[in-house]
């Protein structure tokens, strides 16, 4: 029996994710057999440094597109938002299946909101991005550095060690968390996420070996949906284009409406004491994404860019 395997990071959350896949491929491939193969990335293995001391997001595919490249497994999935903006030439995003809500959220022990968090209130995140959006809105509270995984987060309000947390709800939904944990959903227009939030990217090889199966590029094609592959399209292109890097605080957020693209952006400049958001709409044309998508990411950037973007990144 001809098998199909997927890559996946070996976190609770990452293999939930890919068994999703899996089992999407397999309603479509009854005939071959479609297993989850877990590979600890380097991301994994050094758990205590920020992303920025560890060398950034692609810590987190390191191993995976290794083993793609090897011929270890024929797939590999991933959060979408670990993603470096660019992709080496040899791999390319194949799918990228319905997408979760795309929100953050703030875990408490008892529901508050962000505003009602007292002064000195201690709320962990290690996002630059979060902590920027989190002391717009409060700036009486405490933010403190904080990896791991999401049931890690939760713990660590939970005993006290934390009085709030931000994530994203995809997370919490995805590992059955929303009926255990008090949270309540951050205004959209004051916490837009990071570009691919929500959504999971089935990365391939760009040029596929010799006697791979047709059938799992139809089944790909089966489940990649529309609409989420042009919005993280139009996010990626602005992110690449912006020149972003993963400890750069900007958040993006494409969405599709009525066949129109509206695309919104919220940049920090490093200390956090600048800001500078835009926002466009473009017509949709699924016939040409993600060409099209790329090219309104592409043009959000210059104009942010020519607004001032360049100056704040520039000291990075």
């Amino acid at each position: 029996m001809e098998k199909i395997r997927i890559g996946s990071r070996p976190s609770k959350l990452a293999l939930i994710q890919a068994n999703y896949v899996r089992a999407r491929l397999a309603s479509l491939m009854p005939e071959v057999e479609v297993e989850v193969v877990g590979i600890r990335t380097s991301g994994d293995k050094l758990t205590t440094a920020s992303l920025a001391q560890l060398g950034g997001k692609g810590l987190f595919i390191k191993e995976l597109e290794q083993a793609l490249g090897a011929g270890v497994v024929d797939l590999a999935v991933h959060s979408m938002k670990d993603l470096p903006a660019r992709l080496a030439p040899q791999f390319k995003i194949a799918a990228v299946p319905e997408r979760e809500n795309t929100a953050d959220v703030l875990v408490t022990r008892d529901g508050a909101a962000l505003t009602d968090l007292p002064r000195k209130a201690r709320l962990g995140t290690s996002s630059p991005r979060r902590r920027f959006q989190a002391l717009r809105v409060n700036r009486e509270i405490s933010v403190t550095p904080l990896r791991g995984n999401v049931d890690t987060r939760i713990g660590r309000v939970a005993d006290g060690s934390l009085d709030a947390i931000i994530v994203a709800v995809a997370g919490l939904k995805r590992l059955g968390r929303t009926g255990d944990v008090k949270f309540v959903e951050l205004d959209a227009a004051d916490f837009i996420p990071s570009g691919g939030q929500g959504a999971l990217a089935i990365e391939t090889l760009t040029e596929p070996r010799a006697g791979a199966s047709l059938d799992l590029a139809n089944a790909l094609e089966a489940i990649n949906d529309d609409a989420a592959r042009y919005e993280t399209a139009a996010e990626r292109a602005f992110l690449a284009a912006i020149g972003a890097s993963c400890t750069t605080p900007v958040g993006v957020r494409a969405s599709i409406a009525d066949a129109v693209l509206s695309l919104r952006a919220m940049l920090f400049s490093p200390d956090g004491s600048r800001v500078l958001t835009d926002s466009l709409e473009a017509p949709v044309e699924f016939n040409l994404a993600p060409k099209i998508a790329a090219a309104a990411g592409e043009l959000l950037a210059k104009r942010m860019i020519a607004n001032g973007a360049a100056a704040m990144l520039a000291n990075e």
